[in-house]
C-alpha cells in the first residue's frame, strides 16, 4: 500500500447536564449545526446527527489524526460556547462531562444511523439499544 487509508467511524453521544432538557425544538437545529460545523473543521464527515431534549446522538466518520477523546472535548467545548454566547446567551445551558463512544463497523453505519435518525421514537416507545445509550452520560 503506497498511502495510508482508514475508515473510521464513531457513535457519540452526551447528555446535557444533570439531564435537564435543554434541547428545546427552538434551538435543536441550531445546536447540530454547531456541532456539524465543529465536526466539519475537525475534517470529520457527520453521517447522521440526532437526539432529545437531553442528549445527542452523533455518527461520523473522523481521521486518524484527532483522538476519540479530543474529538468530543472540541464538539462539546464549541458547541456549548456557541449555545451560550450566541443561542441563548442569558439562559443556562452545560453539557456533562462525560460521555459514550462506540466504533461502528462499515457494514453496521446503516443500522447505527437509522437508530440514530429516529431518537424521538425510540425514546417515546422506549425501545432504546440500551448498549447504545449509556446511563452514564
Amino acid at each position: 500500500m503506497r498511502s495510508n487509508f482508514t475508515q473510521l467511524y464513531l457513535h457519540c453521544v452526551w447528555a446535557t447536564w444533570d439531564r435537564l432538557p435543554l434541547i428545546t425544538p427552538d434551538i435543536q437545529k441550531l445546536v447540530y449545526a454547531g456541532i456539524i460545523k465543529e465536526c466539519e473543521q475537525l475534517k470529520c464527515t457527520v453521517i447522521t446527527i440526532d437526539g432529545v431534549e437531553d442528549r445527542v446522538h452523533l455518527l461520523t466518520a473522523f481521521p486518524p489524526t484527532i483522538s476519540v477523546s479530543e474529538l468530543i472535548k472540541q464538539i462539546k467545548g464549541s458547541s456549548s460556547y456557541f449555545i451560550t454566547h450566541e443561542v441563548k446567551p442569558r439562559e443556562f445551558f452545560k453539557w456533562q462531562g462525560s460521555y459514550g463512544a462506540f466504533t461502528v463497523s462499515h457494514d453496521a453505519i446503516d443500522n447505527v444511523a437509522n437508530y440514530i435518525r429516529n431518537q424521538a421514537i425510540h425514546h417515546s416507545q422506549k425501545s432504546i439499544i440500551t448498549a447504545w445509550e449509556p446511563t452514564s452520560t
